[in-house]
């Protein structure tokens, strides 16, 4: 429980960061959605997938935080009418909320986001 905690903590932590870091401001719900996809990911990748291939927990992770961003997006931007983002002149766009160039970002992250979640389960034994 400890361990989930903080991967949620951690992920609604650097995820918020990297959007002020990337556009200039963030919004609450990229938090929730940030420590969502950390705790999805280490479920997954680093539980289910574990004795896979890296290209494979990245592909899962892309996926993953892809349905993540898609969910909350359809619910502040679409159903709040908050207008936290929009994708909509990106390529490949879904609704505007979701991206094939994002998607790939998220790919590329996924490895980070493995070893930290490795590193929480070195620091949290015992």
């Amino acid at each position: 429980m400890k361990k989930k905690l903080a991967l949620f903590v951690t992920g609604g932590t650097v995820y918020p960061a990297m959007e002020i870091l990337c556009r200039g401001k963030t919004d609450f719900s990229m938090a929730l959605a940030g420590g969502t996809c950390l705790c999805l990911i280490d479920r997954v990748c680093n539980g289910k997938l574990k004795a896979k291939p890296l290209s494979i927990k990245c592909f899962a992770g892309s996926v993953i935080i892809t349905a993540v961003e898609f969910g909350i997006g359809l619910l502040v931007n679409r159903v709040l009418k908050l207008d936290v983002w929009d994708y909509s002149s990106m390529p490949l766009n879904i609704l505007g909320q979701i991206c094939v160039p994002f998607s790939m970002l998220w790919y590329a992250l996924t490895a980070p986001a493995l070893a930290l979640c490795a590193w929480y389960d070195k620091i949290m034994k015992g």
